[in-house]
C-alpha cells in the first residue's frame, strides 16, 4: 500500500540512535559507535516498537544508527544515505569548547547564519534541501515508514513539515532515542509526536 491509496497519506516515525562518546562530550560527530548503554537502551525499548515489525524501515549508513536498527529489531531494512548525520566538515571530533577557542568567528556563524558553512561542509540550508528531497522521497512510498537518524535529520524535518523559516532550526531540541510521528505526503504533513523518549517496557 502507497501514500496514494491512503486518505492521511504516509505515517512516517524518526528515531534518533541513543547516546555516543561525541554526544556525551557535545563534540561534532564522528562514525563512531554507540555507547554500551545507549545500545542496552535501544534493546530495552525494542517492545515498544513491537508494532512497526511490518513497516518499511530505513536507516542511516552512520555505525550508531545501524547498531540502533539492529538493538531495535527492526528488519529488511534500507541503508539511506537521505538519513546521513549532517556533513560536519573539518569540525567531525571537535568540541564546541575548542571551536569557540580556535574559530570563535566560525561557530558563531553556524549557530545563526543558516548559509553559514564555515567547516567545509553542510550548511543548515543545504541540510534543509536534503530533507525536502526525503520528504518528498518518503512520502510517495510504503504507508509505513521508519527512519533511524540522527537529530539534526529529525530537526531539519521538522523545520520543513511545519514551513518554519530556517533559524528554527536551533530551537528544536531532539534529544538521542527519541521518537517523532509524521503524516500526510509531500507539502503536507503534520506533526504528531515530537522527540518522545523510547522507554522500556519495564518503565
Amino acid at each position: 500500500m502507497t501514500a496514494e491509496s491512503r486518505p492521511d497519506g504516509v505515517r512516517l516515525t524518526l528515531l534518533t540512535h541513543p547516546a555516543t562518546d561525541a554526544l556525551a562530550t557535545t563534540a561534532f560527530p564522528q562514525d563512531e559507535p554507540l555507547l554500551p548503554a545507549g545500545v542496552r537502551a535501544a534493546r530495552d525499548a525494542a517492545g515498544r516498537l513491537a508494532g512497526f515489525r511490518s513497516a518499511a524501515w530505513r536507516c542511516g549508513p552512520a555505525l550508531r544508527c545501524r547498531q540502533t536498527v539492529a538493538a531495535l529489531g527492526g528488519t529488511g531494512v534500507t541503508i539511506d544515505d537521505g538519513l546521513d548525520e549532517c556533513d560536519f566538515g573539518h569540525w567531525r571530533g571537535r568540541t564546541l569548547d575548542e571551536l569557540a577557542a580556535a574559530d570563535p568567528s566560525g561557530l558563531e556563524a553556524w549557530l545563526t547564519d543558516p548559509d553559514a558553512a564555515p567547516h567545509g561542509g553542510e550548511s543548515v540550508r543545504d541540510l534543509l534541501y536534503r530533507a525536502t528531497k526525503w520528504l518528498d522521497e518518503v512520502g510517495t512510498g510504503p504507508v509505513r515508514t521508519v527512519a533511524v537518524t540522527h537529530a539534526s535529520i529529525v530537526k531539519a524535518v521538522l523545520v520543513v513539515a511545519l514551513n518554519a523559516p530556517p533559524s528554527a532550526f536551533w530551537r528544536l531540541d531532539v534529544a538521542p532515542l527519541t521518537r517523532t510521528d509524521l503524516s500526510g505526503r509531500p507539502g503536507a504533513w503534520t506533526v504528531r509526536r515530537t522527540a518522545e523518549r523510547l522507554r522500556s517496557d519495564a518503565e
